[in-house]
């Protein structure tokens, strides 16, 4: 979580507030599962030969969380950039469509031109 935080310092300002929320969730519920787990016996009783099991277990899960925050900001961020190549399509198209809007009206405004000049010529 504390890499996540450290990452969105230099996201975009949409993203960021939108990750903010999710990482608080994040937080959230991470609490939640420690003080369940906390309340919870898992049948291995007192020792140091538990503690040690606990905390292998507690090492994979936290590497495990890692891995899949790290997967959901990759998708994210993989998901944001095929939006933004999407828009960036979409710009080019009606850049080219203004393009040829503008060709258009300049040839008809010629022939225009033209037609008023034969006409001022006629009379």
């Amino acid at each position: 979580l504390r890499e996540m935080e450290e990452e969105l310092k230099y996201a975009p300002l949409p993203f960021r507030n939108q990750m903010m929320s999710k990482i608080r969730a994040y937080r959230r519920d991470l609490s939640m599962f420690q003080r369940e787990m906390r309340s919870t016996d898992l049948g291995l009783g007192h020792g140091s030969q538990s503690d040690i099991k606990y905390g292998i277990f507690s090492t994979e899960n936290e590497q495990s969380t890692n891995l899949q925050s790290q997967r959901v900001l990759l998708l994210q961020g993989t998901d944001s950039l095929n939006r933004a190549s999407q828009s960036i399509e979409r710009s080019h198209r009606i850049a080219a469509e203004t393009d040829q809007i503008g060709t258009d009206i300049i040839e008809e405004l010629g022939e225009q031109r033209e037609q008023l000049e034969r006409t001022k010529s006629r009379v």
